[in-house]
């Protein structure tokens, strides 16, 4: 899939490329976010960073095509704001290390295998300490008999109940929005707020 995403990122205006996501955009601006050091996971068009980086935020951007990282740097200049773009592998980190007060994650975790989605856990939850946020976005819903047989939920949405799986140990998990609806493509979205508990 990495050269898919370099392709999209180098070549071409990602259909995903809307700007930052309302979901975000609201949670900062009504304070239920407030700044500090964020990483998003998955940092894409960049457009979440920059976002961020414009509100106060110490921003790391994370993604594992160059291309990627070469267009976040592009748009950071653009916008007149300082972003640390660091090409990594979510499941296997190299690069980053310490602790974040936000983390964000627009449809990475959901793009990921079974097995990739345990080492993305493995790698990310040391990211965290007690209080940290998490605003988690992701395809979710009870697959139909064909989605099953194309194995969609192994690499295209999570399964109803799959964040609480995930996460339900280290944060406290709250659902911000989300919808189903099986007359579209894709069939519902989730976006989670998680607050890393203590201990």
């Amino acid at each position: 899939m990495k050269w898919f995403y370099e392709l999209v990122y180098g070549r071409f205006r990602a259909p995903w490329d809307i700007g930052a996501r309302k979901e975000l955009v609201e949670l900062v601006e009504t304070g239920r976010i407030k700044p500090g050091k964020a990483i998003d996971l998955g940092s894409g068009t960049a457009s979440n960073v920059v976002f961020l980086a414009k509100h106060g935020f110490d921003v790391t951007g994370v993604d594992f095509a160059a291309a990627a990282i070469e267009l976040g740097h592009k748009r950071a200049a653009a916008a007149g704001v300082t972003v640390n773009f660091v090409q990594d592998d979510l499941t296997n980190l190299r690069h980053i290390r310490g602790a974040f007060d936000l983390l964000v994650d627009y449809g990475t975790l959901d793009d990921l295998n079974n097995n990739d989605r345990d080492r993305y856990m493995g790698n990310v939850l040391p990211l965290t300490r007690p209080g940290s946020q998490f605003v988690l976005y992701c395809f979710e819903w009870q697959p139909r008999w064909w989605e099953r047989m194309l194995n969609l939920a192994e690499r295209e949405l999570l399964l109803p109940g799959e964040v609480e799986r995930r996460f339900g140990e280290y944060f406290d998990i709250e659902k911000v929005s989300g919808w189903v609806d099986y007359s579209k493509w894709p069939a519902g979205m989730s976006v989670y707020l998680m607050t890393r508990k203590e201990g």
